[in-house]
């Protein structure tokens, strides 16, 4: 007859309460019903809908990276972003056809990114430009980090 170790029927033994533990308990008190429901499903990310985002402000800058606007057809959106010589922004681009490149009539200071863009149909456009986290200088060292810039702009129908 085999002999089985401590460590074996530990190992067995929290594995077992692990599996045990995956579920929520259903019920407010501590009596409960004593059932025990799944796990929920993670989710599929899903395009944004208009309940997902605001007004387009008139202006977009670095501080609203992350969200997400509603244009209707016709309105027009505008990005500026301040950078500097030394950390300077990649000129914005756009990832979608519902979006149109417009003037956007704005002086730039060396490093600062502008673009301005009307919407003409339906869909969702991402808005996306970059620069570098470290100075460029090349008597320092220098890092390959970026600080991203993204924004999703859905058109509406009307």
């Amino acid at each position: 007859m085999r002999r089985t170790t401590p460590t074996r029927t530990i190992a067995l033994t929290a594995l077992i309460l692990l599996l045990a533990g995956c579920g929520t308990q259903s019920g407010g008190d501590a009596g409960g019903s004593g059932t025990v429901s799944p796990s929920p499903t993670p989710s599929t990310p899903s395009t944004p809908s208009t309940r997902d985002c605001a007004t387009a402000k008139a202006e977009l800058g670095a501080a609203d990276t992350g969200d997400t606007y509603c244009l209707a057809p016709g309105e027009t959106i505008r990005v500026s972003l301040d950078g500097t010589t030394r950390k300077p922004w990649a000129p914005v681009k756009a990832a979608g056809s519902a979006l149109e490149a417009t003037n956007s009539g704005i002086v730039l200071q060396p490093g600062d990114a502008s673009a301005a863009y009307k919407a003409v149909s339906p869909g969702t456009v991402r808005l996306t430009s970059s620069r570098p986290m470290c100075p460029s200088d090349p008597a320092r060292v220098s890092c390959d980090g970026l600080q991203e810039w993204a924004v999703t702009v859905v058109v509406t129908k009307e």
